[in-house]
């Protein structure tokens, strides 16, 4: 018994002095986004008894998918320490002419696919302006974002696209079984996005250049090539992104997508990728885009202001890169 007693005291010195020896900094590298996320999902349970109904989880799964197919994309971008502030217009304009084309055409197919391809060529148009050009990302996905909202102003004229039938509704609405079918659509998206960052050598190529631009080149790797492949996969989830919003609204919204590039980005940052590339995870991301989702959701449950909710994801990301770049410098220090 005593035997017992002293190596179960053995295990739990073990564990305090590994947690010591990580300190904050590795403890928040490693488990942070797991621990935020737990906290304030218990903090929404506790805030509003609403938040844990099927009705409402199931809700917030919903939300969460085109937060989590932007941030996928985004994620490759970040990581290689660029950065797309035209998500929310591009949504918008992928998301309006496919429920353009459904609604002249009726066709789901050509609909997905004119979608796509309109993601597919503003990632195409960023990256090729960004690598061959060497504006810098924000400038560049900044001027999209004004091209990509006039060109759907100049082509809706302002006005909502309807009739889009139960086809492309069923997309954003639709359920196999108990699950939604969008979030199907993400499950795969990020097996995907997660095989491709972490199991290729494509992904291993995003690292090199996101860590050390001048090493990654000098070892032979085309970093521009690499820079403008992210910037398509981002445009093609836009692009999915936007279809799944659309049909959740059941309508091409012009005005739709404001503020998702935000909440995209915020959740890279807080899922643990460095805003100065090289570092992050694909769950991570998706992790922090759950953390932004519930977030999104208990404010609304509590009929919080758009304007404060504007605020407090400011501090969100703001407090996100200080420990980022806290982190960073403690784990430097024990380096050296």
């Amino acid at each position: 018994m005593t035997a017992k007693v002293q190596g179960i005291t053995a295990t739990g010195d073990n564990i305090l002095e590994r947690i010591r020896d990580m300190g904050f900094a590795g403890i928040y590298r490693k488990y942070g986004t797991i621990l935020i996320f737990a906290g304030i999902f218990i903090l929404a349970s506790l805030l509003n008894e609403t938040f844990l109904t099927t009705g409402n989880l199931t809700n917030v799964l919903r939300q969460v998918v085109v937060i989590s197919l932007l941030a996928c994309g985004v994620h490759f971008v970040i990581t290689l320490g660029h950065i797309d502030v035209s998500l929310g217009s591009v949504v918008a304009l992928t998301g309006t002419i496919a429920a353009s084309v459904m609604s002249l055409t009726q066709n789901l197919y050509l609909a997905l696919a004119a979608g796509i391809l309109v993601g597919i060529l503003a990632g195409l148009i960023n990256g090729l302006v960004v690598t061959y050009f060497k504006i810098p990302s924000f400038i560049m996905t900044l001027a999209m974002t004004t091209v990509a909202r006039g060109a759907i102003l100049l082509y809706t004229a302002g006005v909502p696209i309807s009739n889009l039938g139960d086809d492309f509704q069923i997309i954003g609405q639709g359920n196999i079984g108990p699950v939604p079918i969008s979030v199907l659509i993400l499950v795969v998206a990020i097996l995907l996005c997660w095989v491709l960052l972490h199991r290729t050598r494509f992904g291993r190529h995003v690292y090199a250049v996101g860590g050390n631009p001048k090493a990654a080149v000098a070892s032979g790797i085309n970093s521009d090539s690499i820079i403008r492949k992210a910037f398509i996969i981002n445009g093609v989830l836009a692009g999915v992104a936007g279809i799944v919003l659309m049909s959740r609204i059941n309508s091409g919204q012009p005005a739709a997508g404001v503020g998702y590039e935000f909440d995209a980005i915020t959740a890279v940052v807080v899922g643990g990728t460095s805003l100065m590339g090289g570092t992050g995870s694909m769950m991570g991301t998706v992790i922090g885009s759950m953390i932004i989702g519930v977030i999104n959701n208990i404010l609304n449950l509590m009929n919080v202001s758009s304007y404060w909710q504007q605020i407090i994801k400011g501090l969100i990301i703001a407090v996100a890169v200080i420990l980022d770049v806290k982190t960073k410098s403690s784990g430097k220090g024990k380096k050296a």
